[in-house]
């Protein structure tokens, strides 16, 4: 990857490209399991940084990828990630930012053989005037049945001038399949903080204690779960 992209590349639409040539050019990690082969990874963004990954799962393969995209600055993440047979793959993502800064994560799931599962769950807490972008494409192939593709996307606005842009997309070419997408965007539960606040909480207090119950999920299962979650933490204090 070495010219510059523009937003006439849809997976470039609402990135920051001003914060680009500070960053670029952007090296392709390559990550392969071997058929039948268990692998994990993790990340924690917490200064601006682009990541590209592509990702080859061979027959029966399991591959867990979770990451904290908390770049003080432009942080974004892309994931390119191609299934063998009955291999399954697992995305665990959380994104927090405020100020002006823009984090992203951009992934690319594709099912080109049968009986593979894939599952990407994102959360995003937002504030100030932040972006979070989600921009996700399942694909499956034709002749690839039973496939099994699922994305959950969240996002929590603290403030009223963040923003969040998802766009969770399948395209699908065979039969017998199993694929489902869902998107959210919200505010912290204000029945909830009262409750908290009732119980001698003091307000950021509370909103730290959802949050992390909000962000958690994004992280369960991982290997290195602690570390994710204290740096989840850091970055949450931050913002409150």
């Amino acid at each position: 990857m070495t010219a510059l992209p523009t937003r006439r590349d849809e997976a470039w639409r609402y990135a920051d490209l001003a914060a680009l040539p500070a960053v670029w050019p952007v090296a392709t990690e390559t990550i392969v399991v071997a058929a039948g082969a268990t692998d994990a990874r993790s990340l924690v963004i917490d200064s601006a940084a682009v990541h590209d990954f592509s990702v080859t799962l061979g027959d029966g393969a399991v591959f867990a990828f979770h990451l904290l995209n908390a770049a003080r600055g432009y942080g974004r993440v892309a994931i390119r990630v191609t299934l063998g047979r009955g291999a399954r793959f697992e995305l665990g993502a959380a994104q927090i930012a405020g100020g002006e800064q823009t984090v992203e994560i951009v992934t690319e799931v594709v099912h080109a053989e049968p009986d593979a599962m894939s599952r990407q769950l994102v959360r995003q807490v937002l504030a100030g005037r932040a972006t979070g972008n989600y921009l996700g494409r399942v694909v499956v192939d034709r002749g690839a049945i039973g496939t099994d593709g699922e994305q959950s996307i969240r996002a929590m606005l603290l403030d009223r001038g963040a923003t969040a842009n998802a766009r969770p997309e399948l395209e699908i070419y065979a039969d017998d399949v199993k694929c489902a997408h869902g998107c959210a965007v919200g505010e912290l539960d204000k029945a909830g903080l009262f409750y908290l606040a009732s119980r001698g909480l003091p307000p950021a207090a509370a909103k730290a204690l959802m949050l992390q119950a909000y962000l958690a999920e994004a992280f369960v299962g991982a290997a290195d779960e602690e570390r994710l979650t204290t740096a989840a933490l850091a970055a949450l204090e931050e913002l409150l």
